[in-house]
């Protein structure tokens, strides 16, 4: 299997005050292409840190993270920027869809971004139909955020993080917002690209039942992974 995420004793520390706050001490994980991973840890434990330098959005104070043969913190801005936007789709609890774009919208807007300003390729458009139609959304593609529920508005924030095909997908407690039947079908689909696409997923929750859906559960505290490759779910 081919190694699709590194990281090496990874460490971040804030300055607060006149003080430093280690939010990550030491971290080393490392993931093979199409795994579907949870990480699990109490409030503060240092998940949605690790998440954020996983994904290029933050840098670390040491250590190294290598994604799919790129190292990620020995690259600029810029080009952080450019691996971000090649191989990594982000999944928040907060949806962060653009108010004024339809749903197929914002998928199209996330092709362009993947495309680096240029538009998509011929079949763009059949594969926003597939994603969607994945995603029960099918009806929904001309809707436009405030006129769908919490639940559609989650569906439509993954199927604009999976439409481009990254290599990996960050999800922040996906399900936090949502009720029990929208969480269910949001975890299902979760599983459905997993398989079906082979996509390897990262995601952060406290649910022990959204947890189980993966196929490898790490658990975090106070910065630190303690709990490597145990309690395996296939």
């Amino acid at each position: 299997m081919k190694t699709i995420l590194q990281a090496e004793n990874v460490e971040k520390v804030y300055r607060v005050g006149s003080m430093d706050v280690a939010a990550l001490r030491g971290v080393s994980l490392d993931l093979e292409e199409g795994e579907f991973l949870a990480i699990m840890g109490p409030s503060g434990c240092g998940k949605s840190t690790l998440l954020h330098l996983l994904g290029g959005l933050l840098t670390p104070s040491s250590g190294r993270i290598m994604i799919d043969g790129e190292d990620l913190t020995a690259a600029s801005d810029a080009k952080r920027t450019d691996i971000r936007r090649r191989k990594i789709g982000f999944v928040f609890q907060r949806f962060n869809l653009f108010p004024t774009l339809t749903a197929e919208g914002n998928l199209r807007l996330a092709e362009r971004i993947h495309a680096g300003g240029s538009n998509g390729g011929e079949d763009s458009s059949a594969r926003r139909r597939e994603v969607l139609s994945l995603l029960k959304l099918e009806d929904k593609m001309h809707h436009k955020p405030l006129e769908l529920s919490g639940g559609e508005q989650q569906r439509v924030a993954l199927a604009r993080a999976i439409v481009n095909r990254p290599a990996i997908i960050l999800a922040d407690e996906p399900t936090g917002n949502l009720d029990s039947e929208n969480s269910a079908i949001v975890l299902n689909m979760f599983q459905e690209m997993n398989y079906r696409f082979n996509q390897t997923i990262i995601m952060i929750t406290h649910n022990p039942e959204a947890a189980a859906m993966c196929r490898r559960i790490v658990q975090m505290r106070d910065g630190q992974i303690v709990a490597p490759a145990t309690g395996l779910q296939v």
